[in-house]
């Protein structure tokens, strides 16, 4: 994860080098804990979650302290799981492994657990795109892995390898659910830009809302 990507001004994550932004939604409640800065290091926000074939990214639509927005690698969450409470509302919870800088022990760093909450509409169109493009990350993940199974060394993850998945066919398909807001992006939302992101790496706040 990163805590406060590069934004631009209209919100939209900043995206890295062959990045392709895949589905948007609004009106989701955010919550994270481990937030440096924060009381209790725990973050509940609204906003918006923007997802990519190599990451999402949840923007709030007010900062709560030093957290504007935080970046999730696809190839980095684990235990995600979709949940249909009686008396709340339905939610995705997980957890994702922080991005180590370079020269850092990973021993020092502990994943964060996060949950996504729909408070606004459906999400018969997000929770299957969500699963199935971590899915197709992942397949893709071991594939490459498996070419590096005769070192005895585990190579490093990095987490921009999943720009390389193959999307294309899965959003084709996609069911739309008329209750479901999320917004599909047939076409990259960020085009008068050439600005383009290459490593993982922190900003302040103050420069990324």
């Amino acid at each position: 994860m990163a805590l406060n990507p590069q934004l631009f001004p209209n919100g939209m994550p900043v995206p890295f080098v062959n990045e392709m932004f895949v589905f948007a939604r609004e009106g989701v409640e955010f919550e994270i804990d481990k937030i440096p800065g924060t009381h209790g290091g725990n973050v509940k926000a609204k906003g918006t979650i923007y997802m990519s074939n190599v990451r999402m990214v949840f923007v709030a639509n007010k900062p709560v302290g030093s957290f504007g927005a935080f970046d999730m690698p696809l190839l980095f969450v684990r235990g995600e799981k979709f949940n249909q409470p009686i008396f709340f509302c339905n939610n995705i919870s997980g957890s994702v492994d922080p991005v180590v800088p370079d020269g850092e022990h990973r021993a020092l760093y502990s994943p964060h657990s996060f949950k996504i909450l729909f408070k606004e509409g459906g999400c018969g169109t997000f929770v299957p795109l969500f699963f199935n493009l971590i899915a197709s990350v992942r397949q893709y993940s071991q594939h490459s892995a498996a070419q590096f199974a005769a070192s005895q060394a585990a190579p490093r993850v990095d987490p921009l390898q999943a720009a390389q998945t193959p999307v294309d066919e899965m959003m084709r398909s996609a069911y739309v659910d008329p209750n479901d807001p999320t917004r599909i992006f047939l076409q990259q939302p960020v085009q008068e830009s050439q600005l383009r992101r290459r490593t993982y790496q922190s900003q302040p706040a103050e420069h990324s809302m």
